[in-house]
């Protein structure tokens, strides 16, 4: 399928002609870094915004090679698991989103839970 297709899941803005003299309106990443675009765009601070966005990555790259004692998940650490996969699900919605009103509060409010979530698990 992807072979026939290789243009399936690009972003329509990729087939305009390009014109150097004129910036896009809305310019975003790829769907899989787009939970990361969320929180370097909902911290203020420029520097702020590049470490969280630094360690956003850093941390579900820690998350796949960490090794867990227990084969069996527990009941909470069940819950924890999927809420943190709702945030991040929710994240990449929120970036593929202008930034607006509702949207950049949403964003912070999730970053907070990214992070605090982390730090449960």
């Amino acid at each position: 399928m992807i072979s026939n297709y290789p243009n399936i899941l690009g972003d329509v803005e990729n087939f305009n002609p390009a014109n150097p003299l004129v910036a896009p309106i809305h310019i975003q990443p790829e769907w899989y870094f787009l939970f990361a675009y969320v929180i370097l765009r909902s911290i203020p601070s420029k520097l702020g915004g590049v470490v969280a966005l630094a360690a956003s990555i850093l941390i579900l790259y820690v998350l796949i090679l960490k090794k867990s004692k227990t084969t069996k998940f527990k009941n909470t650490k069940k819950f924890i698991f999927w809420f943190f996969v709702s945030v991040v699900v929710i994240l990449t919605w929120i970036g593929a989103k202008t930034v607006e009103s509702p949207f950049e509060g949403i964003g912070q409010v999730y970053t907070i839970l990214y992070f605090y979530t982390i730090l449960i698990l």
